[in-house]
């Protein structure tokens, strides 16, 4: 989960280069699906990019970037997590649903094959705080929708749709603020963490608690996420 370029170059005092740095995060999502996460290593804190894309397929998931088993139960939970919600969210694959299916029946997997991958392929990544990356990049890919460029998450998700705790938010939070993003989406049971990042780099984000998906993808897209309500009733905003 390394992505040390764009961090080591963030480290610098050079505030036209720091600005440099966040064009090259901007790029990076100007188009729909991807996502920034944040990781944990020894070492610290790292920004993590998540890119989501689909083909004309049999319904199968692709996973890249030397996955440990945990990280790629996430992305399985992701999958069927929206699978189940993509009415509620408008998202759609562009196709027709396959021959046999109910009339009026959907699903996201119908003619499509999806591809995740986790950038910095060498490196070995697991761990269950990218889910709620990886149902944003992916919610982003269906939407057609681009996730802010000035937003980090990190948060193991559940089946649900909750939002569990994670570790090493600390070093998560300075890896977010070195990088030059404006806003960090944590679990909300790790609140409580925020207190060990110094004044003056919360001075500098914005938080957002979230105890369920719901909340991420409202903080993580510009002017939330449209829900579907019941017929006769105006969609509206989480």
């Amino acid at each position: 989960m390394l992505c040390k370029a764009l961090l080591n170059e963030c480290k610098t005092l050079d505030p036209s280069h720091e600005a440099a740095v966040v064009n090259k995060v901007s790029e990076r999502l100007s188009q729909p699906g991807v996502a920034i996460g944040l990781a944990w290593t020894p070492l610290g804190g790292e920004i993590m990019f998540v890119e989501a894309s689909r083909m004309d397929g049999e319904g199968q998931l692709t996973l890249t970037g030397q996955l440990g088993d945990v990280m790629k139960e996430s992305a399985h939970l992701a999958i069927s997590w929206l699978r189940s919600n993509a009415k509620k969210y408008h998202l759609t694959n562009g196709e027709r649903p396959s021959p046999g299916r109910a009339s009026g029946s959907f699903d996201l997997l119908d003619n499509t094959d999806i591809h995740l991958h986790f950038p910095a392929g060498a490196v070995t990544k697991d761990g269950p705080s990218a889910g709620v990356t990886i149902v944003t990049c992916l919610a982003s890919l269906f939407s057609g929708r681009l996730v802010r460029s000035d937003v980090a998450m990190t948060g193991e998700i559940t089946l649900r749709g909750l939002v569990l705790p994670v570790g090493g938010i600390k070093d998560k939070v300075l890896a977010a603020h070195r990088a030059g993003l404006k806003q960090v989406i944590i679990p909300q049971r790790n609140e409580k963490d925020l207190e060990e990042i110094p004044g003056n780099v919360r001075q500098d984000l914005s938080f957002v608690t979230a105890s369920c998906l719901d909340e991420v993808l409202n903080a993580a897209f510009d002017g939330g996420f449209i829900v579907k309500t019941r017929p006769g009733l105006l969609n509206s905003k989480l």
